[in-house]
């Protein structure tokens, strides 16, 4: 990314050891990159874990169990923020994304099976989501559903590949503004927001087998092994296109800026993420629930459900941001696929490389953008598909945590910048979470 050749007068912070840095806001703004320098990989992990396919796991959610289930987002929020932060400090200190720390560190048959089950998941969920796209366009404007999904499939890759680095993230981030779709779908429906508060703040659980079976659903959306592999491959790139930041391991005084960036970045991303999870919760609760619709299979039927309850505005709000998740969702499922199979083989990656340059890379997102719109041309089952999808992210999910737990507390891998104990005690909270959801998927099979 571009920096200015002036360094304005910055504020300074003194870290316990005596060593001074760039206060992080200041730093961000004196480089001449603003708010949307400052917020980047988190963000946009954040804002694309809010993909057509979650979509439609928040939407049963709610047409299913109405408010009874918003205490989770509330819920889900440290948890979430806290695994991704984890991420992006590999990422950061090591200058290596996750599956380059694990080729360096671990036995090569973990990491090629973490890396296979990765990339077939990926796969179908980006095919899942290209379709989502498709149908919600064709809601909206009509047309041939299958000349949308090759349409949306071209020009998320094209732009992938043959954007510059800086261009390409700048329109992510950007990106992430298509989520308030579903702050504005709220604004034309009736929504009790006393009740919905008393829900969210005062958590009424159930153990019927439905309810719970919905909870495993939301926790395995919302922590997804993708995620973690793009912010830390993001927060990796990020220094190495940029010849004024080094990996942390190597230069430890530039820690105390960037690891506030860090948290500043991943709470915001994570919390925008949850925030409109809770909007779209809400949104199916208080039109499909309270008019007795509680079985949604697909983000499209829900949009299709609104329409004829809560009017023609809600409906073009609700599959507008099918789509708009849809073109930051799809990049990210490919990119994360990307990174994780190059760095498992010590190939050249990066989108702030020309395609010349990691022609292995850039291969492996037109593979997998060729795979997702091939998956919308054969007879499979796309309810099916993001079932079996799910099984595969919890199978990748709870072994992948760990290992990034053990890793992240290894001096040989992240040096003097070992996790923190709060960070440590809240990401085996999350990895323990995960893992409780996992056999519970398995028990309710």
């Amino acid at each position: 990314m571009s920096s200015t050749n002036v360094e304005p007068t910055v504020k300074r912070t003194a870290l316990p050891h005596g060593s001074w840095v760039i206060h992080p806001w200041n730093a961000w703004r004196a480089r001449g990159r603003g708010i949307l320098g400052f917020l980047g990989p988190g963000l946009i992990t954040g804002a694309s874990d809010d993909d057509p396919s979650g979509i439609a796991t928040y939407s049963q959610a709610g047409a299913q169990f109405g408010y009874s289930l918003t205490w989770i987002m509330l819920f889900t929020w440290p948890l979430m923020a806290a695994i991704q932060e984890i991420s992006a400090r590999i990422g950061r200190v090591t200058g290596k994304g996750i599956a380059g720390n694990i080729r360096d560190y671990y036995p090569v048959w973990l990491l090629r099976l973490i890396v296979s089950l990765l990339l077939i998941a990926n796969f179908i969920n980006l095919g899942a989501d290209l379709g989502a796209m498709g149908d919600a366009l064709r809601l909206l404007i009509g047309g041939p559903r299958g000349f949308y999904v090759v349409l949306f499939a071209l020009g998320c890759a094209a732009l992938e590949i043959f954007s510059s680095y800086e261009r390409y993230t700048r329109i992510l981030k950007w990106s992430t503004l298509s989520l308030f779709a579903y702050v504005a779908t709220t604004l034309v429906i009736q929504v009790p927001w006393g009740e919905v508060a008393y829900r969210t703040l005062i958590p009424e659980f159930s153990w019927e087998k439905d309810y719970i079976v919905t909870i495993v659903a939301v926790l395995g959306t919302t922590i997804s092994p993708y995620l973690f592999f793009w912010q830390a491959s993001e927060e990796a790139e990020d220094e190495r296109v940029n010849p004024a930041e080094h990996p942390l391991i190597e230069h430890p005084e530039e820690a105390g800026s960037e690891i506030r960036r860090i948290e500043v970045d991943t709470y915001l991303g994570m919390g925008l993420s949850n925030v409109i999870a809770l909007f779209i919760i809400v949104t199916t609760a208080a039109t499909l629930h309270l008019h007795g619709i509680t079985d949604i299979q697909t983000s499209e039927q829900a949009a299709q459900a609104l329409r004829p309850i809560a009017g023609d505005f809600a409906f073009a709000f609700f599959a507008a941001g099918i789509v708009g998740t849809g073109l930051l969702a799809v990049p990210v499922l490919a990119g994360s696929a990307a990174y994780a199979l190059a760095e498992s083989f010590g190939w050249p990656s990066g989108l702030g490389r020309q395609p010349h340059e990691a022609k292995a890379f850039y291969a492996t997102i037109v593979g997998g953008t060729v795979i997702g719109i091939a998956i919308n041309f054969v007879n499979l089952d796309p309810i099916k598909a993001l079932f079996w999808t799910a099984v595969i992210n919890g199978i990748v999910a709870v072994p992948l945590m760990i290992v990034m737990m053990v890793m992240t507390m290894q001096p040989k891998v992240m040096g003097q910048l070992t996790l923190p104990t709060w960070l440590w005690v809240v990401g085996w909270l999350s990895t323990a979470a995960m893992a409780a959801a996992v056999v519970t998927m398995f028990v309710t099979w």
